[in-house]
């Protein structure tokens, strides 16, 4: 990747063109959600309440200071629902930005053809609403995509048996929305993040 220059305000790739860099995670604290909310573009998705006994254990974002911040993680972990540990990411992007597909082990910025052919395999809520969401195959973990408000939402559990945390559809809250005084429990810096 080559950084911006005189001849190019943007971050380039030789394979992908220009891209979004994904910056160094923000610590699981109250003033690592502030720095990546600083500049977000878009949603910040965290499952309120959390699921029993997880934590939140870190932020990241990929943009830059020209274009902000056009892709948003952050970062869980707990009880994995059959056993053991587990880890959970939740990846909010713009179209094209490839944070998802990345952390999801996937090579191009997408879940790829045949996405949502069939029925879906999980729900989300937000508001009022439901979205649903597709299991894209993903090696060593459970992934799950679909659009949300114009946006990219995945949901990346390891190991791949945590994704039976989705049987239930999981609520939402946007962490960029005002008013919320949400007593966030913090762990662990993820080792998944950057």
């Amino acid at each position: 990747m080559r950084e911006p220059s005189a001849w190019s305000s943007a971050w380039n790739c030789d394979v992908h063109g220009h891209v979004h860099p994904l910056r160094s995670a923000h610590s699981p604290t109250a003033g690592g959600l502030e720095g990546l909310l600083r500049s977000a573009a878009v949603p910040a998705w965290l499952p309120w309440p959390l699921p029993t006994a997880w934590l939140v254990t870190g932020f990241a974002g990929a943009g830059d200071e020209r274009t902000g911040t056009k892709g948003c993680v952050v970062a869980l972990s707990g009880p994995n629902p059959v056993g053991g540990p587990g880890e959970m990411l939740l990846v909010s992007e713009e179209l094209g930005v490839g944070l998802g597909a990345r952390f999801a082990g996937l090579d191009g910025p997408d879940p790829g053809s045949g996405f949502a052919s069939g029925p879906s395999h999980a729900l989300v809520r937000f508001g009022n609403h439901e979205f649903p969401l597709w299991h894209v195959e993903s090696p060593g973990r459970a992934a799950f995509a679909g659009e949300m408000m114009g946006n990219w939402l995945w949901l990346i559990l390891w190991p791949d048996t945590a994704g039976m945390l989705l049987v239930d559809p999981l609520e939402l809250r946007d962490l960029r929305d005002p008013g919320q005084d949400l007593d966030l429990p913090f762990g662990a810096p993820s080792p998944r993040l950057p």
